[in-house]
């Protein structure tokens, strides 16, 4: 697996604290951390897939921004996942989801980490299936 980048401290003990496989990616000059196997709730085509976000030059004051997932998902009810694209990296296309928070949900620097943005990405997983 590989580790080409350090994270802070938190952010390393929520990772390793999930039991499951994670990379720390460098591509050029963009990073990535990819948590494999993170479950998908019910109402898409698999149960676990592989993600991963971008971690921007300032992080942890600079935000943690969408997700990007491989493969990628769609609903079983056969309805439209809205707001994504794809996206080339490490040699995939993978799925992003144009997400962001809003003023109502802004980043907070030293509060905010990995492990809220994930908290994030699995209500937008959740939401996406109540949609009609």
């Amino acid at each position: 697996m590989r580790r080409d980048f350090a994270l802070p401290a938190e952010d390393m003990e929520w990772l390793e604290s999930r039991g499951a496989n994670y990379e720390l990616v460098r591509e050029g000059t963009v990073l990535r951390v990819v948590v494999y196997d993170l479950p998908v709730p019910a109402g898409y085509q698999i149960d676990r897939v592989a993600a991963n976000v971008r971690i921007e030059a300032g992080y942890p004051d600079a935000q943690i921004d969408m997700v990007y997932f491989f493969p990628a998902l769609t609903r079983t009810n056969g309805k439209p996942i809205g707001a994504i694209s794809p996206d080339q990296f490490d040699g995939k296309s993978w799925q992003r989801w144009s997400r962001h928070r809003t003023p109502a949900n802004p980043w907070r620097p030293g509060l905010d980490n990995l492990a809220t943005h994930f908290a994030l990405v699995h209500d937008w997983l959740d939401r996406e299936t109540r949609k009609a």
